[in-house]
């Protein structure tokens, strides 16, 4: 890596001058990439040639411009360039291995890289501070696993599956729920980002890099809470319970008098309380330790006396009317929010959630999902909109790699970029 690094990006957020090099596509590897690149980092994706990261053609599409609008939320901040992922081809590898002796950070989803024609010591050896990052379904061999089972491919659902989520997730009388979107692939992206991060900071005190290895489902099962030690100490395996909780009450969803949903939760005798005083319910005769808390009062003729009396009381109000009278009693209480109603909101406008920025494939102006979290000294921020493809060729080959016009456009014409 040359002394004098060049940005190939606007100065921005606390992650400025961290660079990543991303080979893969659709969600989970790209989005950790984004993730890192709204703080500042810059993310170059490696796209296969006349192909491009599967991202771009996944519906739903802009009925304006017809560029996908997943792409357009998720791959702004990003800079593009094309390279044959087959490295097996060597003037490909080549390439690829001046890009890697350029970056701190290399992520894939990719899963059978070593087909591909490199692996981790290679790299290393390119580069000994490189933090590399694989994100898979199942995880890398050389982190443990039973046999055949590392090498599977996987999805977003397959993970939620595999991990035990998908069977908590629905109804207990119907089959289990899939959540969407894409709840395990983000899931996965966060994994992998603050493992890099943790990565690199130790590369940066020790001069040496290392691999991080997330699997789908490891992210998917680290997130069910008390599910396998109820199993490994009680022996039993927690089932689907919908949007109620037998553990206490109110905790769960409910209908306005138009239909529409809200959900309200009151954990702990205070919240319990206050709940009752809001909807003006007898504390004594709906005691906590009688009706709230536990699966006994839950359960019992008193409890299922109160979960009837709040599906009525919550029946008889419109949403507004329901959060502005608990909320006033400090008791939480929201609406569930469509899209529309999160772009209506005062509060998501006053907390800039949404920032308009120009799509490079179309040239259009789109209004999307802003940068969190919010940072007081070194605030992220969207410096571009969605690449098109290749579109960072020339920056990325000739300033960063400083290849000339003539290697540039042979590596063009051969189909290599």
């Amino acid at each position: 890596m040359s002394e004098t690094r060049k940005d190939l990006i606007p100065e921005y957020g606390p992650l400025h001058g961290v660079r990543i090099l991303g080979l893969g596509s659709i969600v989970a590897m790209p989005h950790a990439g984004n993730l890192l690149a709204d703080l500042g980092a810059e993310f170059i994706q490696i796209e296969r040639p006349g192909m491009g990261d599967s991202l771009r053609m996944l519906a739903p599409f802009s009925k304006k411009t017809k560029v996908s609008n997943g792409w357009m939320q998720d791959a702004r901040n990003r800079l593009s360039i094309t390279l044959e992922s087959n490295l097996n081809n060597e003037e490909a590898k080549a390439v690829f291995l001046d890009l890697i002796k350029e970056v701190d950070i290399f992520m894939d989803n990719m899963v059978w890289l070593k087909k591909l024609g490199i692996d981790d010591e290679e790299m290393l050896a390119a580069n000994p501070k490189l933090v590399i990052c694989h994100v898979s379904g199942f995880g890398q061999e050389a982190f443990g696993g039973a046999e055949g089972v590392s090498g599977r491919a996987s999805f977003d659902m397959i993970g939620q599956a595999y991990g035990g989520f998908l069977n908590l997730n629905g109804e207990p009388d119907q089959a289990p729920m899939i959540v969407k979107p894409y709840l395990n692939d983000y899931v996965s992206a966060l994994n992998a980002t603050y493992g890099v991060l943790a990565a690199y900071i130790h590369a940066q005190k020790t001069g040496k890099g290392q691999v991080v290895d997330v699997a789908q489902y490891e992210a998917m099962a680290r997130i069910l809470s008390d599910t396998f030690v109820t199993y490994t100490e009680n022996g039993e395996d927690k089932e689907r319970t919908g949007n109620k909780t037998t553990a206490f009450q109110p905790y769960g969803l409910f209908f306005d008098k138009n239909g529409e949903y809200v959900v309200v939760g009151a954990f702990g005798r205070n919240v319990y309380n206050r709940f009752l005083e809001a909807v003006g319910f007898d504390k004594e005769y709906f005691a906590y330790e009688v009706a709230g808390n536990g699966v006994e009062a839950v359960m019992s003729e008193r409890g299922q006396e109160l979960d009837q009396k709040i599906k009525e009381w919550c029946s008889q109000r419109t949403a507004k009317e329901i959060e502005e009278t608990l909320n006033a009693h400090r008791v939480p209480a929201s609406k569930v929010n469509k899209a529309s109603d999160a772009l209506n909101s005062e509060h998501f406008k006053a907390r800039n959630n949404f920032v308009t920025y120009t799509d490079q494939t179309s040239g259009e102006e789109v209004t999307a999902f802003g940068v969190v979290p919010h940072m007081s000294e070194t605030p992220g921020k969207v410096w571009r909109g969605a690449p098109a493809m290749g579109q960072d060729n020339e920056l990325v080959y000739g300033e960063l790699l400083g290849y000339s016009e003539d290697k540039i456009a042979e590596l063009k014409e051969k189909g290599l970029i």
